[in-house]
């Protein structure tokens, strides 16, 4: 059996749509689905008034274990069969989920919430998680078309091996189309700022869309050998990059990109593109680092 799915759960809208989506993953993969709810230090010690942990204390035990029970029958409406556990602990939840990637296939978050996972919003929990989990993070936002194709979006960089290789697999299980998206301007991902590309009259153009397009071709051709079975669109597109991605992802029912590219510093683990598509995209998306 393939390691578990985690979901954050904290019995919030965004929570319960990550923990349905966390469901459906888990039972692609026909997995474990684990739901982890975690109380941090600053908000459960007013709570209880005393030890930073007590179940009994103020009917905490009652308020968590309905939080999971509502919870597991989310996620049982998704999939009925579906193994499912029950995490509950104490400690900042992102520290907690970022333990949790260690032994996890995916780790499922919502965009936003009550309490816990979600009173940390998107900017500190998925954009943490996405740089420093030991898995996949998945990002539950937007209104996905169950239909749509899975959108790639194609860097050419090693670290993004990952990604494509995540992306071909998801696009597989779910029996969806595969629409990989190369953006490219003259500037590169620094260029993003502007509207147009002002170096033509300095860049060979054409010699560079033909280096692009190979780059694309070149990304894909392993995989598409070792998936046959998935329909894949090669789509290359001079464009803002980061814009050009948003964009695509309307007509995508989930976007996959490494958590770094080919520009940007060195010293940073989650690049500009993959942040701005974690606040900005239209579905669901999936960061994937790269193999450490």
């Amino acid at each position: 059996m393939a390691n578990p799915v985690v979901v954050g759960v904290d019995g919030s809208p965004s929570s319960m749509a990550a923990v349905g989506t966390a469901a459906r993953e888990a039972a692609l993969r026909k997995t474990t689905l684990r739901l982890v709810h975690a109380f941090g230090w600053p908000s459960v010690r007013p709570l209880l008034g005393g030890p930073p942990w007590t179940p009994a204390a103020a009917g905490v035990r009652e308020l968590v274990d309905g939080t999971l029970t509502e919870a597991e029958q989310r996620a049982r409406e998704v999939s009925p069969p579906l193994d499912i556990a029950r995490e509950v602990t104490v400690g900042e939840p992102v520290m907690v989920l970022e333990i949790e990637s260690r032994t996890a296939s995916l780790v499922v978050v919502g965009s936003r919430g009550l309490g816990g996972f979600g009173s940390l919003l998107l900017g500190s929990t998925a954009v943490h998680l996405a740089a420093h989990g030991h898995c996949p993070v998945l990002v539950v936002r937007g209104t996905p078309d169950p239909v749509a194709p899975v959108l790639l979006a194609v860097d050419g960089s090693p670290a993004g091996e990952s990604a494509v290789e995540f992306a071909f697999a998801e696009a597989s299980m779910r029996g969806a189309g595969l629409l990989a998206l190369h953006v490219w301007n003259t500037w590169g991902e620094g260029a993003s700022a502007g509207p147009d590309d002002p170096l033509d009259v300095v860049v060979d153009v054409e010699r560079l869309r033909e280096q692009e397009q190979r780059l694309l071709d070149d990304t894909l051709s392993p995989w598409r050998r070792r998936c046959p079975e998935v329909a894949v669109e090669r789509r290359l597109t001079r464009s803002r990059i980061r814009p050009a991605l948003i964009e695509a992802s309307r007509d995508a029912q989930l976007v996959v990109a490494g958590a770094r590219g080919r520009g940007g510093f060195t010293g940073l683990l989650l690049g500009s593109v993959s942040q701005a598509l974690l606040h900005h995209a239209h579905c669901p998306v999936a960061v994937v680092r790269g193999h450490q």
